[in-house]
């Protein structure tokens, strides 16, 4: 599944790095994080969008809602 996941907070390189760090401890077969935003490819099967969610959350940035 592939999704693009809008993410409040983000204003600066600083912020795509930790929010890239996040997402490189989960199973994602790809990734591709922008200021405001992040998409993602991933095995439905392996992780689930909830688990993503967590990461950028625990990161310290909000996931804004979103299309599906």
């Amino acid at each position: 599944m592939t999704e693009r996941i809008e993410i409040g907070g983000m204003s600066c390189g600083g912020c795509v790095n930790s929010v890239r760090k996040a997402l490189d401890r989960l199973p994602l077969e790809r990734k591709e994080v922008e200021i405001g935003s992040a998409t993602v490819e991933y095995d439905e099967a392996t992780i689930g969008h909830e688990a993503i969610v967590a990461a950028i959350l625990d990161a310290g940035f909000e996931v804004l809602p979103s299309e599906r």
